[in-house]
Formats: structure tokens, sequence, C-alpha cells
């Protein structure tokens, strides 16, 4: 920061240097706190492209996956070979989700929550986050694991929140809550993936061929009917 001494054109130049320093240092102080959360690629990417670093409300697209039987899985293996099978079956969720934009917005025990055009803008959310789904549901079998997958779409508020020393990125919305839902729902389908109403109208033609109705049901948990789709087989 400078001293202002004048209100003359050397004086509106001094004050513009101090905001410019002052926006850098607020840019900075949110890189860093941001990254901490999601990495520092995507915090980079998001200040090149101008996205809020600190919180606002958009359309984006949910991804939850819930690895089924991993209570069993550590009565049954030594705690080394759970390790094993845990990272293997993360590893390739969070491939598919990166190779088309999403972002792994937090790991829970055994499941994750994928987001969908936050903090990055995507064209098509919904069809990327539809097409993560089927990725997975082709290759998560192949780890001989069970598991879950449900997808979403919605408004949400995409943001840090919390306390100023123990922000956390984080997403808050109905559709969050229902792609939780599906996800649980899908370990009673052969296909072990779903997809809400929602998700599939967001989607382009394309990725709605994709796609197979079986009607609509109360998910548990919820007070209204879920239009359910699972993947064409």
């Amino acid at each position: 920061m400078i001293d202002v001494y004048e209100r003359s054109e050397l004086g509106h130049l001094q004050t513009g240097f101090n905001r410019m320093v002052a926006g850098l240092r607020e840019r900075d102080r949110l890189r860093d706190l941001f990254g901490r959360h999601v990495g520092e690629e995507v915090v980079r990417r998001a200040v090149e492209e101008s996205e809020s670093v600190s919180g606002d409300e958009r359309e984006v697209a949910i991804l939850f996956v819930d690895l089924v039987g991993s209570t069993q899985l550590a009565t049954t293996r030594e705690p080394h070979e759970v390790a094993a099978v845990l990272n293997d079956f993360f590893r390739i969720v969070v491939d598919e989700v990166d190779a088309r934009r999403g972002l792994i917005n937090k790991f829970q025990g055994d499941a994750a929550l994928a987001v969908f055009g936050a903090p990055l803008r995507t064209a098509d959310p919904a069809s990327a986050a539809l097409a993560t789904a089927r990725a997975l549901g082709a290759e998560l079998p192949r780890l001989r694991v069970d598991f879950g997958i449900g997808v979403s779409a919605g408004p949400v508020f995409a943001g840090n929140i919390g306390a100023e020393n123990r922000y956390e990125y984080t997403v808050v919305g109905d559709a969050v809550n229902e792609a939780a839902r599906l996800a649980d729902r899908a370990k009673d389908f052969d296909g072990r993936v779903l997809c809400s109403g929602a998700a599939l109208d967001r989607a382009d033609a394309v990725e709605r061929r994709w796609w197979s109705s079986f009607g609509s049901e109360v998910l548990r948990g919820r007070s209204q009917h879920t239009h359910i789709s699972a993947p064409v087989r």
C-alpha cells in the first residue's frame, strides 16, 4: 500500500493502486484457502476463468457413489488389503470425474460426492455427470466390489462454509440429497446406477438416449416423488 497525499490525478492513481493491491491480496487469500480443499490446479483454473472462489448459487449436477460392504471387507481381509481396494475404487472414481471436468467435493469413508459445474463452469454439467456415472457403472464391477451411484441436478449453493479457520468448500441443495438417496436406491438395481428426472431433463439428446425410465417413487427420507432412470443395458 502507498499513502494518498492529494486529490489530484496523481492522488487518484495512488488510490487505484491501493485498490488493486487490496484486490490481489484478497484473491491470493481466497486462492490459498480454496486450494486447500479443491486442489491447486482447480483453483488456478477457477481464478483464470474468473469464477467465484468464495461461493455463489448456480446450476450443477451431483454424482454420489457409495461402496457397499466395506465393513464386511474389514472383517474378512487384512487392513492393507482393505486400503488397497478403497484406493483402487477411489482412483477409478477420481479419474472418470476429472476426465469430464468434475470436482470430487468430498470423500466420506467409503463414499464420494462429485460436482459438475462448480467451481468450474461447464457447458453441460448434467450430461457430464451422467456420462461419468455410466462409465463408473462399467468399470467398478471389475474390482469385485458392490456399489450404488446416483445422479441429480439443480440449483445449489457452492462455496466455503464454516468458521474462518475451519472452512470447507461444499455444495448445499436438494440435488445433493436426491443424488445420495438415488445412490442408496441403486444398490437394488442390476446396473447399480440411477439418475433423477431433473438430471436427465438437463442433459443433451445424445446422453438421454443412454437412459431408460423406471417410473417414479418417493425415495427414503424424502417427501416428493423422484422420476428414476437407469442406463440402457
